[in-house]
Parts: structure tokens; C-alpha cells; sequence
């Protein structure tokens, strides 16, 4: 396959597997928006974990249809369901599809599950030169995720229509947002919000910090702290809340996504762990400070380093450069 393959397949059937979580899936629209761009006529599947059919539903700009995965021994994202293993590659053979793209990760495992779609041609990151019908490319040992994605994409042809990422916004969550009752008090631009949370708890900075940043950003009385997370990380949003001398508002547990996004969007400012937030914030162009512990930084910190300033820091030392990183955010116009 060459890298003509798109113009030649402008009415193609595509299915691209990545199976990852928020964070790793929102890296990957940049390669969405240009594979979109180069078949606007395509039928595109995406194959993922249980929650992303609501990322395929936000992005149905690029993503036609949502098929669930069931697991592989290999990835530790969800347990393998058996019973599902069956039916899920039959169907998937028998839909014959014209094109079948692997975005997750260096192809170790992933290449063998892509294969066995039974796509016409393939095309994903892999070691080797690959088959017949395929088109592989080493995975980048460097360089961002949405940049070693998108090399992807317009290795087949499509053209690299900007590496920004999106978070598109919906009637739907401003609806939850404001029923919720969370924003009745809240003006646009009056509040920052900390995400003390983080998929992994090994990746959260203590809520002493936390709280110790949001205090001393508290100090001008109109700007108010509003903590985010979801249902399971309500403990964590209580402790840093609780350490905190000036009350915030506690927004965690109740809202979607999405409606968390809609609140974030009206902020001026996201403090939050290396997860999948800090994206959200990228697709929403709102002002960050993301800290890192465990994740390659050069590879998952936002591309606009003007606009988000990461820093590195496992051992909870650096909470007077992430009050100084935020007044310069705070500051900018």
C-alpha cells in the first residue's frame, strides 16, 4: 500500500483501533480531523473501550460509527471478556473493510488484532516493512502524541490539517451544568479550577500542595477555587478541600465529562495532574499548569507551551513555581 492509498479510496470503509483512555484518545483527533479532511466520504469506525462511544458521539464530525472492544490479555485497560471474543472478530471479518488503521501504540500486540479484522489493507506504526497490503511505520521514539499520530495520517496521504486538539462542547452539557446548580454563583473568568485527581493515585501531587497553591491564588478575593473530579475521586476533592483555608466550591461527583468541560471553560485557569484533563483543557484553549510525576513529559504535555506550562515534580517540591506559573497564566490577556 502507498501513500496514495487515500486519494485512491476517497468512498472507503475505515475502522481504526485505539483502546486507551480520555487523555490518549483526545491526542489522537488531530489524525482524525486530517483522515476526515482527506475522505470526507468515508464510512470511519473507530474500536475502543466501553466508555469511548461517548468520544465517538462528541467527535461524530470524524467518527461514523463505535464498536466495542473486549479486551486483550496484553492491555491492562479493562479485563478480557471471553464471551464477547467470538462474536466480536466474526463480525468485524465479515464487514470487510476497506482499510484498517492501528493507533495504539508501537504495534506489539496491536498489530495482530488489527490483522485479524480481515481488512483489506492495513496501515499502523510496526517494527518491520510488513505484509502485502500494509503500510507500517516505525513507532517515533520522540516527539508529542498527537505529532507521532498525525505522522501517521499524512504518511498515508492526509493532509496535516494543525495538531491543535478539540474538546467540543454540546447543548446538552451546558444544560447539565446549569441544572446542577454549581455555576449560580460563579461568573465566567471569576474561578480557577484544581483537578487534584488522576486515574492512577501515583500520579496525584498531595492535597497539602493543592491546597497550599489554591490559598495563596485565593488572595484576590474575587477569584474563587473550584475543585473538579469525577464520582470516585469526591474523597480527594474533600481532603484538599478541608486543608484549604478559604472555602471553594466542591464540584466533584455529579457532573459528565462533558458538563466538567463546560464548567472548565469558563474558568481562567486549570491546575490539574498529568491525566486526561489537561487535554481537555488543550481542546478547550484554557489556560493550564499541568504537573508531571511518572509520564514522559515530552511526549503528553500540550503542544502551546506558552499557553500550558508543565513541570516536573514526583516528590511535591515545586508548589511556589506552580504558584508562579499560574499568576503569569493569570496575568496574560
Amino acid at each position: 500500500m502507498t501513500s496514495s492509498w487515500l486519494q485512491q479510496h476517497d468512498s472507503a470503509t475505515v475502522v481504526i483501533f485505539r483502546a486507551l483512555q480520555l487523555g490518549d484518545m483526545l491526542c489522537a483527533v488531530p489524525a482524525l480531523r486530517a483522515l476526515r479532511t482527506a475522505l470526507p466520504r468515508a464510512r470511519i469506525s473507530l474500536v475502543g473501550l466501553p466508555w469511548a462511544e461517548q468520544f465517538a458521539s462528541r467527535f461524530g464530525r470524524y467518527i461514523d460509527e463505535f464498536i466495542v472492544f473486549p479486551g486483550h490479555a496484553a492491555f491492562p485497560e479493562q479485563a478480557v471478556r471471553l464471551d464477547q471474543l467470538h462474536d466480536f472478530y466474526a463480525g468485524i471479518r465479515a464487514r470487510r473493510f476497506d482499510l484498517a488503521l492501528q493507533m495504539h501504540g508501537n504495534g506489539q500486540h496491536s498489530n495482530a488484532i488489527v490483522r485479524a479484522f480481515g481488512a483489506r489493507a492495513m496501515a499502523g506504526f510496526g517494527a518491520g516493512p510488513g505484509g502485502k497490503d500494509e503500510y507500517l511505520i516505525p513507532f517515533p521514539d520522540t516527539g508529542a502524541e498527537p505529532l507521532r499520530l498525525l505522522a501517521l495520517a499524512t504518511g498515508l496521504g492526509a493532509p496535516a490539517c494543525g495538531a491543535q486538539l478539540e474538546f467540543p462542547l454540546t447543548g446538552a452539557d451546558q444544560r447539565e451544568l446549569e441544572a446542577s446548580g454549581i455555576t449560580r454563583s460563579l461568573a465566567p473568568g471569576s474561578y480557577l479550577c484544581i483537578h487534584p485527581g488522576a486515574r492512577s493515585a501515583d500520579k496525584c501531587w498531595p492535597p497539602a500542595r493543592f491546597a497550599a497553591v489554591a490559598d495563596q491564588l485565593a488572595i484576590d478575593p474575587r477569584l474563587t477555587t473550584v475543585l473538579t473530579g469525577s464520582p470516585a475521586e469526591a474523597p480527594l476533592t474533600a481532603a484538599v478541600a478541608r486543608l484549604m483555608r478559604r472555602a471553594p466550591v466542591d464540584a466533584a461527583g455529579p457532573l459528565s465529562i462533558g458538563a466538567m468541560a463546560a464548567l472548565m471553560r469558563r474558568a481562567r485557569l486549570l491546575i490539574c495532574n498529568d491525566t486526561g484533563v489537561s487535554h481537555i483543557a488543550a481542546g478547550l484553549g484554557l489556560r493550564s499548569v499541568v504537573i508531571f510525576s511518572k509520564a514522559d513529559i515530552r511526549r503528553w504535555a500540550p503542544l502551546d507551551q506558552q499557553l500550558h506550562r508543565c513541570l516536573w515534580d514526583p516528590f511535591g517540591e515545586q508548589a511556589q513555581t506552580v504558584i508562579d506559573q499560574a499568576r503569569t497564566l493569570l496575568s496574560l490577556r
